[in-house]
């Protein structure tokens, strides 16, 4: 497990919620609940103190007196003139780096930029149009969804398990609200699903510097009656690249993986030419014959090489004592079509909520640029762990 980033999340979580080190969000608040978030509104009824009544002037200007301020009256003035000025400043600064726009024929689209990564988050469905390095994005955007026409491509977010909810159509696609709530944050909030009971709040914070990209979600559980759930992110990337996953020891599955046979049947003694394993890793290069696989890695980290010539990484944690409630005990499943998308799945452990009841699950993403490396024999083990490292700050 020394590959995993599962001993370093064992540390960092709390109740499903991930902690980076501070200096990746440049003293970001978010990293605090406890801390109150960038406003963008300052109290209106704070009215000002009017030049009269500060300075006791007489009608008359010329003649008007001003006596002198004592120490303590200079130094609340200072402390008020710097609030002020501090709070204009955070304004401004969440003002351009967070913003309200249209994109991709979409409108009430919230926009989150640095000076490497923009992410472009949409209402339809509460997910993520764009999330580009130097103005190549990493996720695939439908032709229909790049024209505002409609869809439900990029980065997806859902709840499982799989085959045991009923349809929800209102978390899956429908308008989210969403508002901006400080700089590179935003927060996107669903209607209340009769079908499912559950309500769903998807948070989203870009690092100040960097392609750090952290998504929250969290389920409100509005029904009268216990109903168990789980985390379940459907990220549509660039498909005929390589997924690269690191495995631990003491799994369930023969074989590290297994596949689905015919969309029923869970095979776990898959063979197929297009998934290797070696040094800890398994390998999928390219549309295996059947396209859905599920890991029981407790890694909590997985790559993807991209034949634009990106890496997208993703974490998230894990926990070998609870349940997970996908039909195979999933932490991951990719799914994989001969087609121009790969989706990567990572899976959350088994909340059961009683009404009122809420859970919430962290996920990360990076991206980086990196040589496409033609097939995966090619790719280089010991180098991508080296970046990964040094990408996330794990140590």
């Amino acid at each position: 497990e020394s590959r995993g980033l599962g001993d370093v999340y064992k540390r960092q979580f709390r109740h499903s919620s991930l902690t980076i080190s501070d200096h990746q969000f440049s003293g970001s608040t978010a990293l605090h609940p406890s801390k109150k978030s960038i406003k963008h509104k300052v109290n209106s009824s704070n009215k000002p103190i009017s030049d009269q009544h500060r300075f006791g002037l007489s009608g008359n200007a010329h003649t008007a007196t001003v006596p002198a301020m004592k120490p303590v009256h200079m130094l609340k003035g200072f402390f008020a003139i710097s609030l002020l000025l501090g709070l204009s400043g955070n304004v401004a600064l969440a003002a351009k780096s967070a913003r309200s726009l249209t994109a991709f024929g979409y409108e009430k689209c919230i926009e989150q930029k640095n000076k490497t990564t923009r992410v472009v988050l949409a209402p339809s469905g509460g997910r993520v149009l764009a999330y580009e390095i130097n103005g190549v994005n990493t996720l695939y955007l439908s032709e229909s969804d790049s024209q505002g026409k409609g869809g439900s491509s990029a980065g997806r977010f859902d709840i499982g398990p799989e085959r045991v909810l009923p349809r929800h159509d209102l978390l899956w696609s429908g308008p989210y609200e969403g508002e901006i709530t400080g700089a590179r944050s935003a927060r996107f909030t669903s209607g209340k699903d009769e079908a499912t009971g559950f309500q769903i709040v998807r948070d989203f914070r870009l690092a100040a510097k960097g392609t750090h990209l952290r998504i929250k979600q969290t389920v409100i559980y509005i029904s009268d009656k216990t109903r168990q759930v789980c985390y379940w992110c459907r990220t549509f990337v660039h498909g005929q690249g390589i997924c690269v996953v690191p495995v631990t020891e003491h799994s369930r599955m023969p074989r590290k993986h297994v596949i689905y046979e015919n969309g029923t049947t869970i095979n776990f003694l898959p063979d197929d030419e297009k998934i290797s394993q070696r040094d800890g890793y398994v390998l999928v290069e390219g549309p295996p014959r059947m396209p859905k696989l599920g890991f029981d890695s407790k890694s909590g980290w997985m790559a993807y090489l991209m034949r634009n010539d990106l890496l997208f990484v993703k974490g998230w944690p894990t926990y070998p004592k609870r349940p997970y409630n996908e039909m195979a005990g999933l932490t991951l499943s990719i799914w994989y079509p001969d087609g121009p998308m790969c989706e990567l799945e990572p899976i959350g452990p088994q909340e059961i909520l009683k009404p009122g009841g809420k859970a919430s699950f962290t996920e990360d993403w990076w991206v980086a640029e990196q040589k496409f490396p033609g097939n995966s024999k090619s790719v280089d083990l010991g180098q991508l762990e080296a970046k990964v490292k040094k990408l996330t700050g794990r140590k």
